[in-house]
């Protein structure tokens, strides 16, 4: 029976995405603006300070965080009102939008763009620095990360209730004994756990599978979308215009779709999503990226160029119906 060292909390946040960080970040200001009120009007009670901890998987905070997005600033103004003033880190302003649709050879720049594409005036940013900046200001509220603290499995009591999460054990070699350097995971007791493991997490499909909250729901959806930056000749491409497309490479039986976002210093970010419920069991996501470089009004934008990074992430997209019922 292996000894595990236990810490108490009050709530504990598995993984330290933006959705996650920003809960913490606000549940600490909730808790600070409660006291101040009952200090203020004399009215209520105090709540005693919580102890808040986010666990990571990840060597440092945005490790595995893979998304340069536009971010309507909307909800992060709601949280912190003077984030810019607090060193938020966007890289830029949208100045201009596109909607593109491809055929082989040509392109379609639609004269109107989608309202859920229009993003004049939001914000291009990398959430892996989002992410590193939101746990920044987390410490500084009081809050406790765990980097390299990798949920392994949910601790439950004997009526089946969350009570906490155990991290994993560490030293093991790949035939599963215990090396010299072995060191057991940490139980993380709390009075609630919250999952925020990103699109496919291992704790939330065990905890799906053992309370069945996914047995009223429609089944999942994902894409997977396949990015790079390029650092690419001045004039190619202009800071703060976003591109998005429809069309090739994809068929009329597969959703897909790309974009092309213009970032500082001649950057730009570059992908394309293809939804995993393809009908063509030879469409390899990845190709359809290359493909898509490929197009004409693409390839001369990447023109004298070269890569910077390259990343994949899968993306939920199966909408309201297949959320779990409580």
């Amino acid at each position: 029976m292996i000894e595990r060292e236990q810490l108490e909390m009050d709530v504990v946040f598995v993984g330290a995405g933006p959705a996650n960080l920003a809960a913490a970040l606000h549940l600490k200001n909730k808790l600070s603006e409660h006291n101040e009120l009952v200090e203020r009007t004399g009215r209520g009670k105090k709540i005693d300070d919580l102890e808040i901890g986010v666990i990571e998987k990840g060597s440092f905070v945005g490790a595995h965080i893979l998304s340069g997005a536009v971010m309507d600033p909307m909800a992060i103004r709601e949280l912190m009102p003077d984030f810019l003033a607090q060193g938020c880190p966007v890289d830029t302003v949208v100045t201009s939008d596109a909607f593109w649709y491809l055929t082989e050879n040509k392109m379609l720049d639609a004269p109107i763009v989608p309202p859920p594409l229009k993003n004049k005036g939001k914000y291009i940013v990398s959430l892996s620095r989002i992410c590193e900046w939101l746990a920044e200001k987390c410490e500084e509220a009081g809050i406790n990360i765990f980097p390299e603290f990798p949920g392994s499995e949910l601790l439950y009591d004997d009526e089946d209730r969350v009570i906490g999460v155990r991290t994993g054990d560490k030293g093991i070699g790949k035939d599963g004994e215990h090396k010299g350097n072995f060191e057991p995971g940490v139980d993380l007791l709390a009075k609630v756990t919250v999952l925020g493991e990103g699109s496919r997490g291992s704790l939330a499909k065990q905890l799906m599978a053992r309370l069945g909250l996914g047995d009223d729901s429609e089944p999942q959806v994902f894409s997977i979308g396949v990015k790079e930056l390029w650092e690419v000749p001045a004039g190619n491409f202009e800071e703060g215009r976003v591109i998005h497309t429809l069309g090739f490479p994809s068929d009329t039986k597969t959703y897909g779709g790309g974009w092309i976002y213009g970032l500082k210093d001649n950057v730009i970010s570059i992908g394309y999503v293809t939804g995993l419920d393809y009908v063509d069991a030879m469409i390899d996501p990845h190709a359809e990226f290359q493909k898509f470089k490929t197009h004409p009004d693409v390839a001369k934008l990447l023109e004298g160029g070269k890569m910077l990074k390259y990343g994949a992430k899968t993306i939920n997209t199966g909408g309201w119906h297949t959320m779990p019922k409580a």
